[in-house]
C-alpha cells in the first residue's frame, strides 16, 4: 500500500520487526484508513488527530494490541477494551493473537477509532482519580511517622509514581508482606525513583527499567 501519510520511521520499525509483523501491518492499514496522522512515539507507531494522541500499535510476548490513549472514555459497545494494569486510568487495549482476528474485526476497530476521534473533537478528558482518594496503607504511614524524610521524598514524587507505590503496598493481604514491600522500596523513594524506574542506568527504556541489569555478571 502506498500512502502519503505513512511515516518513514514506522516503515523502518516494521522492516526490523520479527514478531507480529503481519499483524502490525494490518492494523496500520486500518488506522490509516481512518485518516489519522502517523507518527512514531515511545518506540511504536502512534496515530494522532490534530496532534492529539488517539491510538498506538504495540506488541507483547502473548499478544499485539491497539492502545487507545483515552479508551476509558469510549462506550466499548462490544466489551473488548482491556485495562492493561490497575494503575492505568485512561488507556485501554484491544488485543489480538493473529491476523485473522484483526481482519474479522476491521469494521468494529474503525468504529472504535472514529469514536476516539470524536472524543478528542469534543475535548473530553479522563477524570483521573486523585492520590488523595487512595488510602495510604498503615504500614507506609508508620514509616512516614518513623522517618519524616521518607514522607517528604514520597510527596515529591509525581502523582503517577505515588499512585503506583500505594497500589503496590496495598495489594498483599498480610501486614508483614506489606511491611516488606515498603521496606524494600524505601531506598528508591528516598532517591526520587518510581516503582519501575531504572536504577542501574543501563535501560534503553528509561526512566523505566527493561531488565538490562540482569545481564550483568
Amino acid at each position: 500500500m502506498t500512502n502519503s501519510r505513512m511515516n518513514p520511521k514506522v516503515d523502518e520499525f516494521l522492516s526490523k520487526t520479527k514478531k507480529w509483523k503481519e499483524e502490525y501491518e494490518k492494523l496500520r492499514n486500518i488506522v490509516l484508513d481512518c485518516e489519522l496522522t502517523e507518527g512514531f512515539k515511545w518506540m511504536h507507531p502512534c496515530y494522532t488527530f490534530e496532534k492529539k494522541n488517539i491510538v498506538l500499535i504495540h506488541g507483547f510476548k502473548e499478544y499485539c494490541a491497539l492502545l487507545f490513549h483515552k479508551g476509558a472514555l469510549l462506550q466499548d459497545a462490544h466489551g473488548i477494551l482491556i485495562q492493561q494494569t490497575e494503575n492505568v486510568q485512561a488507556a485501554r487495549q484491544i488485543r489480538f493473537t493473529n491476523v485473522q482476528e484483526i481482519v474479522e474485526m476491521k469494521t468494529i476497530l474503525k468504529a472504535y477509532i472514529y469514536e476516539a476521534i470524536e472524543v478528542e473533537k469534543a475535548g473530553l478528558e479522563v477524570d483521573f482519580k486523585k492520590n488523595e482518594e487512595y488510602i495510604i496503607p498503615e504500614e507506609l504511614q508508620n514509616k512516614f511517622d518513623e522517618i519524616p524524610a521518607l514522607k517528604t521524598a514520597f510527596k515529591s514524587l509525581t502523582p503517577g509514581r505515588q499512585r503506583a507505590y500505594i497500589l503496590h503496598f496495598s495489594q498483599p493481604k498480610q501486614s508483614k508482606t506489606r511491611v516488606s514491600r515498603v521496606e524494600k522500596s524505601m531506598e528508591k523513594i528516598l532517591n526520587g525513583k518510581g516503582l519501575n524506574d531504572c536504577t542501574c542506568g543501563l535501560s534503553q527504556k528509561q526512566p523505566n527499567c527493561d531488565g538490562s541489569h540482569k545481564s550483568i555478571r
